[in-house]
């Protein structure tokens, strides 16, 4: 097969053609159990990732995934600031509405890897007095209501808001719903803006929370729970089909975890994609769905995606203009193919 068939095939894969898009809370979930530990623009989740691939997307319903703990989200990746050392530590930390944030399906999230978890208050470099009191708080109380945290900590609420988000975009905290971070992201509802029934609430009802409560020892399980979570979201993994993901072990981990689930007979070994050096591994299903759309002949479809997408993959997977990981910039292909990167003047960072 080669790369643009691989390419057209993706996209189905990921439900984003229309006769592939899922439905209803059952396709939420299912859709997120494809996406999890992939790492995104907080501003792009709902707008251009989650609505592109179910139908009539509705944002309560992702709330009530995160609400009966269906669900979490955070952000993974060590900040910059985290990792330095104190020496070199000259910047604060900024809240954004395009940090970085993934999500996990708690079942199964054995993939997840702390960095740093329990974070020290002295470790805490780039961070506000605010945040580092705010920390302070949910460290010793642990999971609290915003209401409660503004009284325990004595600070005003809009001082409270950007401490929160802080230590979001620092990928310290995370909270009960993602109606949290909507109450963050969005100015008007910061602003305390909108009116009428369907008008949402300042501040969400859900609580906040640390991240990571505690370490973990054995890396092994995690390794191989992650291969199994990019076998899900790719159906075939080689080293280039990985480029864009941001919070994965060495490639010689992943590689040594998939030769196991090989030899056991679990997943399949082989070249299902031309033009690529390396060993590459899929999963059962998707070698026979592979076969299955092999021969079928180019109609022309044309599928747009936000760069943010995880198939954002030109210049990767196939030739174009490989286009940064922007929520406002998008990639368009034609029968896998990748054509020019698009940028309309409408979209803007939320």
């Amino acid at each position: 097969m080669s790369a643009a068939q691989f390419m057209r095939w993706l996209l189905r894969w990921q439900h984003l053609t229309p006769d592939t898009q899922l439905f209803g809370m059952h396709g939420t979930l299912e859709v997120l159990r494809q996406l999890q530990g992939y790492e995104a623009p907080s501003n792009a989740w709902e707008r251009h990732l989650l609505s592109r691939r179910i139908v009539g997307y509705d944002p309560n319903v992702l709330d009530q995934l995160c609400l009966t703990g269906t669900l979490g989200w955070g952000r993974l990746s060590p900040h910059p600031m985290i990792l330095h050392d104190s020496s070199e530590r000259n910047h604060r930390i900024m809240p954004t509405s395009v940090a970085p944030i993934t999500f996990f399906i708690r079942d199964d999230a054995d993939w997840m890897i702390p960095h740093k978890p329990m974070l020290d208050i002295e470790e805490a470099g780039g961070l506000s007095p605010v945040a580092t009191d705010i920390l302070q708080f949910l460290k010793e109380r642990g999971a609290s209501f915003f209401a409660d945290i503004v009284r325990g900590t004595r600070k005003l609420r809009a001082e409270v808001e950007i401490g929160l988000w802080e230590l979001v975009a620092a990928g310290i905290i995370t909270a009960d719903g993602f109606d949290n971070l909507r109450a963050l992201i969005d100015p008007k509802r910061r602003a305390g803006q909108g009116s009428g029934r369907t008008s949402r609430p300042r501040h969400s009802t859900g609580r906040w929370s640390l991240l990571f409560p505690g370490e973990r020892e054995d890396r092994t399980p995690a390794i191989e729970a992650t291969c199994w979570m990019l076998l899900k979201r790719y159906g075939v993994v080689f080293r280039e089909v990985l480029t864009r993901e941001s919070i994965l072990p060495r490639w010689r981990e992943i590689l040594l975890a998939l030769r196991r689930l090989e030899d056991r007979g679990e997943v399949r070994g082989g070249r299902f994609v031309s033009g690529f050096l390396g060993e590459q591994f899929a999963l059962p299903a998707a070698v026979e769905s592979l076969r299955s759309t092999r021969t079928l002949a180019p109609t022309g479809e044309t599928i747009t995606i936000s760069a943010a997408d995880p198939l954002n993959l030109a210049g990767i997977l196939v030739p174009g203009e490989r286009v940064p990981a922007n929520s406002n910039r998008f990639v368009t292909f034609c029968d896998g193919v990748a054509l020019d990167a698009t940028q309309p003047s409408i979209e803007r960072a939320g």
